[in-house]
């Protein structure tokens, strides 16, 4: 049985279509909170959740595709606010929370301020290195460079696990996004990060904006979810959605297809302030 300290058991509830990893013009998407709440609507969806980008980095360099770090606030009352207007759509209050081994403390106080429904972990930087930014950073390092950034992306999300404050693990394998893939044996690394998103009783995440990137392929791979399955790690599906309300369960079908032959039956879902259940992996799509 699954279990987290967050988790609530919740029963009776009606199955859903709900989608969880979302942007808006909060930070980089290009739709708004009432865009996103339409297209919801027109999916199908019942529970939405909003998600954007909070990137804090150690060096004091603002990231263009942050919400201004002096926003949060103010994006957890609009969201609040919206919510309570929001109908028969069910609006869940997230954030995208990237880790630096160097900000713990504060990713700690974050965490703790706001009255946030769930917690997205990501990683997209290893010291200063871009992972997902540009094709060219990665074709310019060194093959040692480039074994170096995929490990470290692994030692990185071990320890956003052991942090303790995240409830979904984002697009696991990021680094492949452009097609370089690693070259040495990671899976030492591989399998810590595992154990630590298990003990900590996250749920990773079926990302399907993989399939639109230029790797092709949804984050993460079949055989990292049967990883995660044989650990008991929880799984839900997202669309990472950025520019368009159509996008809220691209390839939902498609990605519970991919859970399934991982040995998923059931997907996680989120309710107000870290409430928890899973339901049926046929009431992740239309």
């Amino acid at each position: 049985m699954l279990t987290c300290p967050r988790l609530a058991a919740v029963s009776g509830r009606p199955r859903v279509i709900a989608s969880y990893h979302n942007h808006t013009t909060w930070s980089d998407g290009t739709i708004t909170v009432a865009e996103t709440l339409a297209g919801a609507r027109h999916a199908g969806c019942r529970e939405v959740g909003i998600s954007d980008h909070y990137v804090a980095r150690p060096d004091g360099v603002l990231v263009d595709w942050s919400m201004p770090l002096d926003r949060l606030g103010a994006y957890c009352d609009a969201l609040r606010a919206l919510g309570a207007t929001s109908g028969d759509i069910a609006l869940r209050v997230g954030l995208e929370l990237d880790y630096f081994p160097e900000n713990e403390t504060a990713l700690r106080e974050i965490a703790a301020a706001h009255p946030f429904d769930y917690l997205i972990g990501s990683v997209h930087f290893v010291g200063t290195f871009g992972i997902d930014s540009d094709a060219n950073d990665w074709e310019v390092l060194s093959t040692a460079g480039r074994e170096a950034a995929h490990r470290g992306y692994w030692e990185r999300i071990a320890a956003m696990a052991r942090l303790g404050i995240y409830d979904i693990a984002a697009h696991l394998d990021l680094t492949k996004k452009f097609g370089y893939y690693p070259t040495s044996d990671l899976s030492a690394e591989i399998a810590d990060a595992l154990d630590a998103i298990a003990a900590a009783g996250m749920v990773v995440e079926l990302n399907t904006a993989g399939w639109h990137k230029p790797c092709e392929d949804a984050y993460p791979t079949v055989e990292l979810l049967r990883a995660c399955r044989a650990r008991d790690i929880a799984a839900t599906l997202s669309s990472d959605t950025h520019h368009s309300p159509e996008h809220l369960t691209r390839d939902f079908r498609r990605g519970a297809e991919r859970l399934r032959a991982a040995g998923y039956e059931e997907v996680a879902r989120f309710g107000r302030a870290g409430e928890r259940w899973q339901e049926p992996l046929e009431s992740a799509y239309a």
